[in-house]
């Protein structure tokens, strides 16, 4: 489904983010990234919807290559949930909100509707939909900006610390949403714990390079490969 070659990236500054990293993703898989502040995870996630090109390599969405030209299908193809849900609801209606992806995709106002009622009521959201996003708990924002991806059927969701503001309650809410998703889920996050429940294969980053790639409790359970990259083992399964 996704295969990334041989990227490089470097920012303005000439800060060197990754370094000839190459990287396939199967269809459907559920991978996790982590790694130490600074590693690369966000730049890398930031690749796959096009918001940066690579200095040097290729990534391909299936037969789509990402680069300038080919934005419009990539935006409908990789969907992103970015850190902050404020960077993603910005109308003055959380139903607004949900519907601007569907109508930028050219979708009919009869069917985004559909969709838009579909995806509010999966996502127990429904009730708010007349409210003003900044009105809206922190919870309810984070799921309100899962449901602006998710109302456009991408077919790869990528996440960015999705539970970095969500309390135990709807970090489970969260746990089992991810669970059920049928699509390919790529998730940068932290919290090792909540990788360990919703990523089947885990990729440690460090230094714009990927240093470790295999199966989720492999990778997380090994306590000298994670603080030899600057990270500790989920809470589960510490002492």
């Amino acid at each position: 489904m996704i295969t990334i070659t041989e990227v490089s990236f470097s920012y303005p500054d000439g800060t060197r983010a990754m370094n000839n990293l190459s990287l396939c993703i199967n269809t459907g898989c559920t991978l996790g990234i982590i790694g130490a502040n600074g590693a690369g995870k966000s730049t890398l996630l930031n690749h796959l919807n096009g918001w940066h090109i690579p200095s040097k390599g290729t990534i391909a969405i299936g037969n789509t290559i990402v680069c300038k030209k080919n934005l419009d299908r990539i935006h409908q193809l990789v969907g992103v949930v970015f850190q902050n849900p404020d960077d993603q609801l910005f109308t003055a209606r959380l139903y607004d909100d949900i519907a601007f992806g569907p109508e930028n995709l050219g979708i009919s106002t009869t069917h985004t509707a559909i969709l838009v009622e579909k995806t509010l009521r999966e996502l127990e959201l429904w009730e708010l939909r007349d409210k003003p996003p900044s009105h809206l708990s922190q919870g309810e924002k984070r799921f309100a900006a899962i449901a602006t991806v998710l109302v456009t059927k991408p077919e790869v969701i990528v996440m960015d610390e999705p539970t970095s503001d969500l309390d135990p309650k709807n970090r489970r809410k969260l746990i089992n949403l991810i669970n059920t998703l049928r699509l390919t889920t790529i998730t940068v996050s932290h919290d090792l714990d909540f990788i360990w429940d919703t990523c089947a294969r885990v990729c440690i980053m460090n230094k714009g390079e990927i240093v470790a790639d295999g199966p989720a409790k492999e990778i997380l359970s090994n306590s000298i490969l994670l603080e030899s990259n600057n990270l500790e083992l989920p809470l589960r399964l510490q002492k």
